[in-house]
């Protein structure tokens, strides 16, 4: 059941859940998810990053599109944060039924500008639109998705004013959250006074980047309050690598068949809890109605 953002979490928005956007890097990470979601019955966003499809290659959208076509579940499939123009329209090209356009280091208006430019080449073509206002945090310099050293928080005023004049399907806004994975001794916060701030000015459903590594409790919350989509990345990657060392410790091991399944197994158990956590597990038959 392949769809484009706006369909998929005007669902969610409306029975109050949020749906997991997983960062897939290869193949075998897409079936790991796609075997999940449909084991629980649970409607997914396959979210792939500009540096992620240059290693991948286009095809690659091709093959999650013949899955999610023929899939019971709901599926998105989203290109992550991208500020660049050209890209954005070769994902449209290649098949994506979501982009985000990433202008949050831009000045309000060129932020508003360039997330229109893209709706405008967008919709034409049932494409949906993330688009991001404030900055999320970053525990990595080297971080491939942005993020700053400092959190702007996303002011509930200029986010009803965003979304108005760009018309972009879905916002991610800055509540508090870091890319990546804290560091020792760091302690993150979700401001949810601003959350519902915001959700009371924005009709649009609402993203949280950097939802990796977040305590549960706030996260789970954050739901509650209006989120819809959460982004998952460092999560997933550590407990699929970290596996996949440990497997290689076996010199003898060369046949994926070997490697592989194990892998797999241990990114879906962290998969599954934050299915859970998001009470996505089980909402496909939403879709179905």
């Amino acid at each position: 059941m392949l769809m484009n953002m706006k369909e998929i979490l005007a669902v969610a928005k409306e029975n109050r859940f949020a749906i997991p956007a997983f960062n897939i890097s290869d193949w075998s990470m897409f079936l790991g998810i796609m075997d999940l979601c449909e084991e629980t019955d649970s409607p997914v966003i396959i979210e792939i990053h500009p540096d992620e499809l240059s290693f991948t290659g286009p095809d690659i959208v091709t093959g999650i599109r013949e899955r999610a076509l023929k899939s019971p579940v709901p599926v998105c499939i989203h290109l992550d944060h991208c500020s660049d123009f050209g890209t954005i329209i070769y994902a449209i090209q290649s098949g994506f039924t979501s982009v985000m356009f990433d202008g949050a280091h831009l000045p309000f208006e060129e932020n508003i500008a360039g997330a229109k430019k893209v709706v405008e080449a967008a919709h034409p073509v049932n494409v949906s639109v993330e688009a991001e206002l404030g900055t999320i945090g970053s525990t990595n310099p080297a971080d491939l998705e942005g993020g700053s050293a400092k959190i702007i928080y996303t002011d509930p005023d200029d986010a009803a004013k965003f979304v108005k004049e760009s018309g972009v399907d879905t916002l991610a806004i800055a509540i508090g959250t870091c890319h990546g994975l804290y560091p020792a001794g760091m302690k993150p916060e979700l401001k949810l006074d601003i959350l519902k701030a915001i959700e009371a000015k924005v009709d649009v459903p609402l993203v949280l980047h950097g939802g990796s590594n977040n305590p549960d409790k706030e996260i789970g919350e954050s739901v509650t309050l209006g989120i819809n989509k959460i982004n998952i990345s460092s999560d997933i990657k550590v407990a699929y690598f970290e596996k996949m060392r440990e497997v290689l410790q076996d010199k003898g091991l060369r046949e994926p068949n070997e490697i592989e399944p194990p892998c797999i197994e241990a990114m879906k158990v962290v998969a599954k809890h934050k299915l859970d956590l998001f009470q996505t597990t089980g909402k496909a038959p939403l879709y179905r109605a």
